[in-house]
């Protein structure tokens, strides 16, 4: 058996919030359906995975309607934190928060998804 856990990110705008975690270098490598709209969108990026599901998945699989507001927040590593934010930006990424440097060593600044959930995006200082 393979171990692996990945997050199930529930999103109104599946496509739009897929494309967003392409943009920090994953990969798309499975949707349902495969063509046409998808509801379900599998990405990887090195041995991360994760997975943009629609927003009705948790009521049609268990009877429970996803929440409102941020219903997660993701942490990524990126190798350029300045240069990521550019991008993000020229591409109207909202920012929540200017990059910090924070007491650990990574400089970290918050980005927010299709959706509005909160994106913290990390890099380490230059040496």
């Amino acid at each position: 058996m393979q171990e692996r856990a990945f997050p199930l990110i529930f999103a109104d705008r599946v496509t739009a919030t897929a494309e967003f975690y392409e943009r920090l270098g994953f990969t798309r490598w499975r949707q349902n359906p495969p063509e046409g709209e998808p509801t379900y969108i599998a990405l990887r990026r090195g041995t991360a995975e994760l997975a943009v599901v629609s927003t009705a998945w948790p009521e049609t699989q268990y009877g429970s309607p996803a929440g409102r507001g941020p219903r997660f927040e993701m942490f990524v590593l990126v190798d350029d934190l300045d240069m990521t934010l550019k991008e993000l930006a020229d591409a109207s990424v909202p920012l929540l928060r200017a990059p910090v440097d924070m007491p650990w060593g990574e400089r970290i600044a918050y980005v927010t998804d299709p959706d509005g959930n909160p994106v913290a995006l990390a890099a380490a200082p230059h040496s």
